[in-house]
């Protein structure tokens, strides 16, 4: 997907109270740097971002498959130059005004947010999953410690600023994974993909419909979403066609066991509408006062998600999402998902072309979360504002196809009535046919996702 990838770790308040104390101590070595010994960053690059960022696949260089989504090396010899003072492709993050690091504020560099769930957890930020993705171990506290004081002390390119010894401290605070708390009766609904294997150095995808289990029409103001550690995302979707869904509560896997494409499950996702999502391990989604999701009586969504293991052991995914409640009366506007198709897509063979659209309102709307779709030769999907004093504003990138970017808006964006969004996409056609709009795999799509509510 469009993002850096990334581990889970939580620091209890003891461990942190520790952490600070050993800050204290350590202020005059941090204050000196005694150029004789191992630079503090060199210790980084060395014991941490080699061996578990800078590798094949993920932050090695700009030719890994993910590059393109999170746009960052952290080999040797580059990785300073990357991230210090270096605005960051994660949306929350760059419209948070973080840096990748930011010298003297390690909770203003998102690199830190990345290594540590606790940094944003407590403040309610989300920037995706934690890193580095697909690894059993989470980072131990003293690395991350060492991190953060590297950063505290302007993180400098040369010279000693933290105690060395953190780097080889293998002790860690991260806590086994705790499920989401099924709400209390009344007050909402959880469904769950129960656990399930990550074969050793493998990524599995897999979707199931499940029942939400609501005898009524319900209307849920509030979402909570949480996975196992290694998670690349979880998305949960509705259908265009209620005629052509799958079997409840099979499991369907989006690659074979020999990594090859399940045609099956991909024509299944030409079905889907976005509901919720999360590409952060933990996300509680709230929506403004009034507004709330229609999820029907006896309604039932497809459950996805995306485990990456690149251990040599079995791993374990699992993922829950809690859908809270409020009465009907509470209810004063109900908030509606996007779902905007450009289907005149007519892709010459052998080229790379873009096509636009846009799309108009006859009512003003808030758009509240964005997110896009499209197939295999898709590089680019841009969305703008169409009309009004914003007109041509880009408000979402993202050139993942697989796993798009999921933007939830901190200001809605309010459009009035003839205003509206406009899709731009680009696809490099790398077969001898032309490719169209369609339901299959081979087809391709371009639509916009994402929540919005009207106004009168």
């Amino acid at each position: 997907m469009n993002f850096l990838t990334y581990t889970r770790l939580a620091l209890s308040i003891g461990t942190t109270a520790l952490l600070l104390n050993l800050g204290a101590c350590s202020k005059t070595a941090m204050d000196s740097p005694d150029p004789s010994e191992t630079a503090t960053f060199d210790l980084i690059q060395q014991k941490i971002l080699t061996p578990s960022c800078a590798t094949s696949g993920c932050h090695s260089s700009d030719k890994d498959a993910t590059f393109v989504q999170h746009g960052l090396v952290l080999a040797a010899g580059v990785a300073y130059a990357n991230l210090v003072n270096v605005d960051p492709k994660n949306t929350n993050a760059k419209a948070d005004a973080l840096k990748r690091v930011k010298p003297f504020a390690s909770l203003e560099s998102l690199l830190y947010h990345k290594l540590n769930l606790s940094a944003s957890h407590h403040s309610g930020k989300s920037y995706g999953s934690l890193m580095p993705l697909g690894s059993s171990n989470p980072l131990p506290d003293g690395q991350i410690e060492f991190i953060r004081r590297w950063i505290e002390a302007g993180a400098p390119k040369t010279g000693n600023v933290a105690d060395a010894t953190l780097v080889t401290d293998n002790t860690s605070t991260a806590t086994p994974y705790n499920s989401l708390t099924v709400p209390a009766a009344g007050t909402g609904y959880q469904m769950a993909i129960p656990a399930f294997d990550i074969q050793p150095n493998f990524e599995r995808e897999l979707f199931t419909r499940r029942t939400v289990g609501n005898s009524t029409d319900i209307y849920v103001n509030r979402y909570e979403t949480k996975m196992r550690n290694g998670s690349h995302h979880f998305v949960v979707y509705d259908f265009q066609n209620k005629n052509l869904l799958p079997n409840l509560n099979d499991i369907r896997d989006l690659r074979n066991p020999d990594n090859s494409l399940n045609l099956a499950t991909a024509l299944s996702m030409s079905n889907h509408v976005y509901f919720a999502g999360s590409q952060a391990q933990y996300q509680d989604y709230v929506f403004p006062e009034g507004a709330a999701l229609l999820i029907p009586a006896g309604a039932s969504l497809d459950l996805n998600s995306h485990f990456v293991n690149k251990t040599s052991s079995v791993m374990k995914g699992e993922a829950q999402v809690n859908f809270y409640t409020i009465d009907k009366s509470k209810v004063q506007k109900v908030v509606k998902t996007l779902n905007l198709s450009n289907t005149s897509l007519a892709i010459d063979p052998g080229k790379t072309q873009m096509f636009t659209k846009s799309f108009t309102f006859d009512k003003p709307r808030k758009i509240l979360t964005l997110t896009s779709h499209m197939h295999k030769l898709g590089t680019l999907f841009t969305i703008k504002i169409k009309g009004g004093t914003r007109d041509g504003e880009v408000i979402y990138t993202s050139t993942d196809w697989e796993h798009p970017d999921i933007i939830t808006l901190k200001t809605p964006i309010s459009l009035q009535k003839g205003e509206g969004l406009t899709s731009e996409i680009t696809y490099k056609n790398t077969t001898t046919k032309t490719v169209n709009f369609g339901l299959t795999s081979e087809d391709e799509m371009g639509i916009i996702f994402g929540y919005y509510y009207e106004e009168q």
